[in-house]
């Protein structure tokens, strides 16, 4: 927590301006190209994931298969040589698919209950990646990387308790702490990759695909989790409401 504290102290310090906003002197053109292709990339994978839930809304294919699928997938992409852009890229686009089809059931729940849940979730997940990454843009080189070593403690963290509630059973206060905790930890994964993806874009590395896949994988998880926090409060209002009119 106090690692998370500093960021936004050190954010705040800084004298926000408009000039600020438009310093992107530390980044060099080249990067800043690689950058667009990047975000453009993670754009269509979006599509390409809305595309998955779409079909599984039709004909119920998502499932175990799909995240499968979807691991296999992206194991065959991070295996093929960059060279082979229009394989890897159409290999991320496919990956996309079968992740959409595999948080359907989700989807189609959300669909279900309240559908204006599922558009605010999109658009608060759209605005946290927007602002952490911009906020991770716009900071000194390097500066946030650290977290990296904090987050993946989290993320151990993460799999022993659902090791745990897969053992001894599993309660909703558990459940909500992993989902709770698991939101703070991708969401410090979207200031930790932007950061390591301009990096590695100045040192040469500027592998677009797998960089957008990084930024995928991020979107979804904090797209997820902040889904069922929504659907959790909007049945408890709902429940409320039913013991007011009974």
């Amino acid at each position: 927590m106090d690692a998370f504290t500093s960021f936004f102290d050190s954010q705040s310090r800084n004298n926000w301006s408009y000039d600020t906003l438009k310093n992107f002197r530390q980044i060099s053109p080249i990067v800043q190209a690689h950058l667009k292709q990047v975000y453009l990339t993670l754009c269509y994978a979006l599509i390409a994931s809305a595309v998955g839930a779409y079909l599984h809304i039709l004909w119920n294919i998502g499932g175990y298969l799909t995240t499968f699928a979807c691991l296999g997938t992206i194991i065959w992409l991070l295996s093929t040589p960059p060279c082979e852009k229009q394989k890897r890229v159409s290999l991320l686009m496919a990956s996309a698919v079968f992740e959409g089809a595999s948080i359907g059931p989700l989807i189609d729940l959300a669909i279900q209950i309240d559908p204006s849940v599922l558009v605010a979730s999109f658009v608060g997940t759209a605005l946290a990646f927007a602002c952490f990454s911009g906020a991770a843009m716009l900071a000194r080189r390097r500066e946030y990387l650290y977290l990296g070593g904090l987050l993946s403690s989290g993320v151990s963290v993460l799999l022993w308790l659902h090791f745990a509630s897969s053992i001894f059973g599993g309660s909703t206060a558990l459940f909500m702490t992993e989902i709770y905790l698991g939101l703070l930890v991708f969401v410090g994964y979207m200031i930790v990759d932007t950061q390591d993806i301009i990096e590695k874009a100045h040192l040469g590395d500027l592998d677009y695909v797998k960089h957008a896949l990084t930024l995928f994988t991020d979107f979804v998880a904090v797209f997820v989790r902040i889904l069922i926090i929504m659907l959790k409060n909007s049945a408890e209002k709902s429940e409320k409401k039913k013991k007011r009119r009974d």
